[in-house]
Order: structure tokens, then sequence, then C-alpha cells
């Protein structure tokens, strides 16, 4: 196994992740309504949901159906923006909750949506790119 296979994004690492995402995210909603004297928001009660259906679900297809992901040409930056996006819409997700039961509101909370969109969308482009040849092999074929 080379050092490039070792740095290289594995699904099945981001579908636990994601698992453990999803928990933590019930845990965090629950403990702030326990604390918040019951008052409890739909965005935090629904937060477990981006990384549930964003993570776990397209994760478990790419491992099912691409055994060679690890050969796409962008795949570093792809998951880098996918997980972004994710992580950017469970904090827009917090972040509207508590300010929905503050009752308040903020201009950034649009913000964070589309920019978790954003970099989620493009993520998901970049991950669709096909598959580089074989370095190694051009490399030989070329001194």
């Amino acid at each position: 196994m080379s050092a490039s296979d070792m740095n290289s994004p594995r699904p099945g690492r981001a579908v636990f992740g994601y698992l453990l995402s999803s928990a933590a995210c019930v845990a965090v909603t629950n403990i702030y309504a326990l604390f918040g004297h019951g008052v409890r928001s739909a965005s935090m009660d629904y937060m477990f949901l981006y990384p549930a259906l964003m993570g776990l679900v397209p994760f478990l297809l790419l491992t099912a159906l691409l055994p060679r992901i690890r050969r796409r040409r962008f795949l570093r930056l792809a998951f880098n923006l996918y997980n972004s996006g994710v992580a950017t819409l469970i904090v827009g997700a917090m972040l509207n909750g508590i300010l929905e039961i503050a009752g308040t509101a903020s201009a950034y909370q649009p913000l964070f949506m589309a920019a978790g969109w954003t970099f989620a969308f493009i993520g998901f482009i970049l991950l669709l790119i096909p598959d580089s040849g074989d370095r190694t092999d051009k490399k030989a074929k070329n001194p």
C-alpha cells in the first residue's frame, strides 16, 4: 500500500463518522431542550437528518456501487467540500434552532444554508468526474 492510498478518503470511515454525527446531533438537541426548560425547535429536532441523509445514505451507496472510488481524479477535494457542506448545514440548523428558541433572528442564517448547499453540491459534482488512468503506468511508459 502506498502513502497516497493511506491518505485517500475511505467511504467506510465516512459512514461511521456520519453515524456518530447523527447520534451527536440527537444528543445535543435533547440536552439543549433539557436545559431550555423543554422548549424545542424544529430546526434542531431535525438537525440529525443532515448527517443521516446526506452522509450515511450517499457513502453507503458509494461503498456498494463504486468499489474503485479511490481512483477518482478530485477525490480528496470532493470529499472535503462535501463534508464541509454537510457540517455547515448542521451548524446552520443548530444556529437557526438556538435563535428560534431565543425568539430572535440573524441575517447570517440564510448564508449558512446557502454555503452548505453550495459546498455539498460542488463536492458531489467533483465526485462524478470520471476515473483517472493509472499514473504509475503512464510514468513507466514515458520515462
